[in-house]
């Protein structure tokens, strides 16, 4: 859903692109330093309990993954390479996010039921990430379903972000419970998608 906005964000960020490019910034440079500081804004500050300055920090660092996009583009630096490394961080990110959340419930939330779900949610939402690319690798698409990454991942930032501003602690418990239903029926729909096309395609021998 939020996919739609993608070209207008990469328009805002579009001179900063254009700097880093100047300056011999590389486009897996910016991916790298994105990662680093969403992972050190979710592991630093959400187990202290600073959920506001952690969303803040992540929001700060986020927008990396359309900047290290258009420069690629636009430097014509686009490569297998490049698209694999962004995949990966991205994981790393969504993980020190939802990880960060975990502790967070593990302290000064105190809520084991809380470490629970967000840890459904942490590895639901690598499942959903996977569903699509073995996907792709077999020669099938399953892209999309109701909580695609963008979705998840501005959710769960809004909602922990008000709910520091805010001193609600039930919104982010809330959003996860939310997060938890959607990414479970995003799997389905994916598995669905596959099941479709795969029924519809002679049978090939899958690689490893």
């Amino acid at each position: 859903m939020l996919e739609r906005f993608r070209a207008f964000w990469t328009g805002v960020f579009k001179p900063v692109g254009d700097l880093l490019l100047r300056l011999g910034v590389s486009p897996d440079a910016v991916t790298l330093v994105g990662t680093l500081g969403v992972s050190a804004g979710a592991l630093v500050f959400f187990p202290q309990g600073e959920l506001l300055i952690g969303v803040l920090v992540i929001s700060a660092f986020v927008f990396s993954d359309l900047i290290d996009g258009y420069m690629a583009r636009a430097s014509g630096r686009t490569s297998r390479f490049g698209a694999f490394f962004d995949s990966t961080l991205d994981r790393i990110g969504d993980g020190a996010i939802f990880g960060g959340l975990l502790l967070y419930f593990s302290g000064p939330g105190d809520s084991q039921l809380y470490v629970g779900v967000t840890l459904y949610c942490l590895v639901m939402g690598s499942v959903t990430s996977y569903a699509r690319a073995r996907a792709e690798s077999l020669g099938m698409q399953a892209k999309g379903g109701i909580a695609e990454r963008s979705d998840r991942l501005v959710a769960i930032l809004l909602m922990t972000g008000l709910a520091g501003l805010l001193d609600l602690p039930i919104l982010v418990e809330v959003t996860l419970w939310v997060l938890a239903a959607a990414s479970t029926v995003t799997v389905l729909q994916r598995i669905m998608m596959v099941r479709k096309q795969s029924l519809a395609a002679p049978e090939q021998t899958p690689g490893p």
